[in-house]
Formats: structure tokens, sequence, C-alpha cells
């Protein structure tokens, strides 16, 4: 494969995940609107470039109320913030089939450097006649690094919301046809 293929992100089998602490459990959910692309060679990503967008409307924690919250001025704003994206900056190589890859995630308002675990999940034709290639990729974050401060105190002590957010990416991609 030629190392400046532009492969497709297809939204329809690619998801991002979350899951963060809410009083003294997890609570998880997703956003069901990831495009973008990535463009290089899916054997090396080493000199690929990778460009994510998020819909921050298509928030899903299986909770409606909940849902309004996060869209609300108290968390993402999506009226005034309507998209999370991501684009690399630089992507090494840490095993076989796995990367760091470092870019800038821009969400609120904010941009921040932030690395990216992933790994490769192979490549290969599909049955439509294209070919298609997978990744995953974790990591975690601050939620106040972005501005999302919205918190209410418990009485047994602590607070409602945890800041760290575990944020796991699952990318089906399509090659884009020349």
């Amino acid at each position: 494969m030629a190392n400046n293929t532009t492969w497709d992100i297809d939204e329809a089998h690619s998801t991002a995940e979350f899951s963060i602490r809410h009083m003294f459990t997890s609570v998880k959910g997703h956003f069901a609107g990831i495009s973008g692309t990535i463009v290089g060679d899916p054997a090396d990503l080493t000199s690929a470039e990778v460009h994510l967008s998020i819909d921050i409307a298509t928030v899903n924690t299986r909770n409606e109320d909940r849902d309004k919250h996060l869209r609300s001025a108290d968390f993402f704003d999506v009226e005034k913030y309507p998209v999370m994206t991501f684009d690399s900056r630089a992507i090494k190589r840490t095993g076989p089939d796995t990367y760091e890859a470092t870019g800038d995630l821009s969400m609120h308002g904010v941009t921040r450097p932030v690395t990216v675990q992933v790994s490769s999940g192979g490549q290969g034709k599909d049955p439509w006649g294209g070919t298609r290639a997978g990744f995953s990729g974790t990591t975690t974050l601050n939620r106040k690094d972005f501005g999302l401060m919205w918190n209410v105190a418990l009485e047994a002590g602590g607070l409602m919301v945890g800041d760290q957010v575990k944020v796991s990416v699952e990318l089906e991609t399509v090659e884009r046809a020349s």
C-alpha cells in the first residue's frame, strides 16, 4: 500500500467510548458521530496523519436526563462547542502492531496535547471489493484540563463526578478509491 493512501473512517462501524466515576461506581457512555481520515500506510503508521472529529451531540449514556445534562453548558456546551477533534502530530511504533500517537485534542474550546495507545487490528478486503483496516486506541484524560468543571459535593464526602476519564476508540477505516 502506498504511504499516502487516504482511509476514511466508517462511521457505522466506529465508536468513541468513555468511562468516568459517578459517586461510587463508573458510568459509561459513547459518541456515535465519529468521522475523519487516516492518511498513510496502516501497516506502518509512523508517518501517518490522523484526523478525527466527534459530534458531541451524539453522546449516549443510556439515560436521557444525564445526556441532556452532558450536552448543557455545565459540561460539553454543545451549542457553543459542537465538535471534539483530534489531530495527530507524531506517531511512534511501540511493538509489532502497537503505536503511541501524540496529537492535539480540542474540546470545549480548549486544545491540549494527548497521547493515545494504538493497536492495529489488521487490514484486508471486504465483501464489497474495498479494503478496510481497523484500529483501537485508549487514553485517560482529566476533564478539568478541558474546562469541564461542574461537580457537586457529596454529604458522605468526596465529589459526585470524578476527574479522570478513560477513553477508548474503535475505528474501522475504508481505503478511499483513487
